[in-house]
Order: structure tokens, then sequence, then C-alpha cells
């Protein structure tokens, strides 16, 4: 009698520990994965470069593996196909707004960024992340226009001034749809993002008399057309228009008085990342000061952190195009996806050039 109540009480205590302890396996905080020393970055070619890249994994151990995309566009069909591929994504902002609208964004753990207070705030809760919840601004940039005072004796403070017919034949601009109309449509007082059709029919008649005055369409290489004289205005995306610059000091540039474009291209991490940690770890590398400076002098875009400038090259510190007053950047205007009126301005754009 005596041995049986004492099995049972024996069984008693073992079933009391085991239960204790399953609640404890179940219960207790789980720990982190280990993560491999690797990271997988999305981007466009160079533009983190290679000597960033090699500084990076010195110091960190950790080794990028960089695939390259050619548009934003690729970038998203490539993220539409994939779920768990990619690390970090550096791109446009109405991309970046895309892939937060699928839900395809891991939110930002930002005691693993202590590099996060480096950004200048002009620069943060924009119409794709309010909240600052997932986005790290890594470049920003807007177009200008560019003039040789030696070839024009004009003086010129916005887009009308294109129009005027002494500049016939003399004007190089970017190949671009939505910048081209876009600058047509704040000569009449419109959003760059306009979809009403009136807007966009007023704007079509009068890009169209621009014209005449158009010597080139040039994306890529735009500057080499104000350096060699051919042309005497351009109009051109901020990197070239310091490459023009530093081929002919005297160029000035102009802030266009309608108000200016703008784009920031921000580093996200994708939803299942499979290196969120190692993610976190670049994001914060690339906040730093001496890294952003570095980045803006390789770059020629502006830097959004404010801490950056003593380390950009002196010769571009104060450049007009990279030292914009925050006055004007805060009067400049985000090109978005416009949806189905996308059509319509490319339509209206392969109109002009075929005149």
């Amino acid at each position: 009698m005596k041995s049986k109540k004492t099995v049972a009480i024996v069984l008693a205590v073992i079933l009391i520990i085991a239960a204790a302890v399953a609640v404890y396996f179940l219960t207790r905080p789980k720990e982190k994965p280990v993560e491999e020393k690797a990271l997988n970055l999305f981007t466009w070619a160079t533009y983190i470069d290679d000597a960033t890249v090699a500084k990076f994994t010195e110091q960190t151990g950790i080794k990028v593996n960089y695939t390259t995309f050619a548009s934003n566009e690729e970038m998203l069909l490539k993220m539409a196909s994939t779920t768990n591929e990619y690390d970090v994504i550096l791109a446009s902002d109405y991309a970046i707004n895309t892939l937060r609208k699928q839900n395809k964004l891991h939110k930002l753990d930002k005691s693993l960024l202590p590099n996060y207070k480096n950004l200048d705030p002009q620069f943060l809760g924009q119409y794709y992340d309010e909240n600052n919840e997932y986005t790290v601004p890594y470049t920003a940039g807007t177009p200008l226009i560019v003039v040789n005072p030696e070839l024009t004796d004009l003086t010129i403070t916005g887009y009308e001034d294109l129009w005027n017919p002494a500049l016939k034949d003399s004007i190089v601009i970017i190949d671009d749809a939505r910048n081209i109309v876009g600058i047509t449509l704040k000569t009449l007082g419109y959003s760059f993002n306009t979809t009403d059709e009136k807007e966009l029919a007023e704007a079509k008649e009068k890009l169209m008399s621009l014209r005449p005055n158009i010597r080139a369409f040039n994306y890529d290489t735009p500057h080499n057309d104000m350096i060699s004289g051919e042309v005497s205005v351009g109009y051109m995306f901020t990197p070239f228009v310091l490459l023009a610059m530093d081929g002919n000091p005297d160029l000035q540039v102009v802030y266009p008085k309608e108000g200016m474009g703008f784009g920031i291209d921000s580093l996200v991490i994708p939803a299942n990342a499979p290196h969120p940690g190692n993610a976190h770890t670049l994001l914060n590398f690339l906040l730093d000061s001496e890294v952003a400076g570095n980045t803006a002098g390789m770059q020629y875009y502006l830097s959004p952190v404010k801490t950056a400038y003593e380390f950009i090259p002196e010769y571009l510190r104060d450049n007009p195009a990279i030292k914009i007053p925050a006055e004007i950047l805060g009067e400049t205007e985000f090109i978005m996806d416009v949806g189905e009126a996308e059509s319509k301005f490319q339509e209206i754009w392969a109109e002009f050039k075929l005149q």
C-alpha cells in the first residue's frame, strides 16, 4: 500500500516537472537564428560602388551578393515572382510606394540603426513612407536648367523661358515623358502629376510649340552637349548637371521659378528577407556620415544625411546643384504614379518627338 502511494507521488511529481518544462519551452522567448555572413542586394549597377561594398565587408565580414536591375519596372516585375530572395532593395520612391502597398516591405528596427539620427528631417515622412517605418533615404535629386552664359544673353529664370524663339535649335533635354510634359504643365500652373484630360490637352498644345528649340533628346549623356558648346541651354538630372559643370565651370544653374520635380531613392528590406539582421547592418553602415559623403561624391546626388557634407569633396560641396536651399527644396514636387494617365503622357511625348 505504501509503495503504491509512493509510486503515485513520484509519478505526480514527474508529471508536474514535465508540464513545467513544457510550459517553459513553449513560452520562453525564441532566440533569433544566427544569420550567415551574407546579404543579397538588388539595385542598379554601380549604385553602391565597389569600394563601399568592400569596406562594408571588411568591417562586418558580411559578403554582399550584388544583383542588378535596369529599371524600377524590372525590379517590380522580379518582386512579383519572388518572395525571399533579397535582403536589401535600393530603388526610387514611386516603386517603393508600390512595394509598400503590396505589403512586401519589412518594418525597420530603429534600435539596429543608431546612425538613423544622421538623416535630414526634410527627406523623411514622404508620401511613400509617411511614418518612416520602411525606408532609409540614400540619394535625392532634381532635374535642373543649365545655362551657358557665353552662348546666350537671355536671362533664364524658369521653364517658360525655354519657349523663347531666341533659343531655336539650342536646347538639350532629357528623353523623359513625365519630366518634359511635366515642366510644360508647370508653366500652365498645373501639377506634374495631373490626370485631368483638359489640362493634359492644354499642355500638349503648348509643348508642340517648344519643338523648334530642341536640338537634342539625350537621357544618358546630355552633359556632353553642354560641354561641347553644341547647345546653350540644357534640362537634365542632377548628376549630369554636375558633370557638365566639371567640363565647363562657367555654366550656371537655374532653379525654375515654377517649381521643380524631385525624387528620392531609398533602401528597403523586403518582408521575407533571408538576412534581415545583416540588412539592418548595411543600412546603418550607409548612414555613416563619411560613407554617405563619399556616396554623394561618387554618385553626384544630394545626400539625405545631414552630417555628410563635410565629407563631400570640396569642389562639390557648395555646388548649387548639390546645395539647394531648403526653401526651394520645400517647394519641389514628387513625380508620382499617375495610373492609367501614364499612357496619355507617353502619347503626347511620342507625338512631340516625331515632329
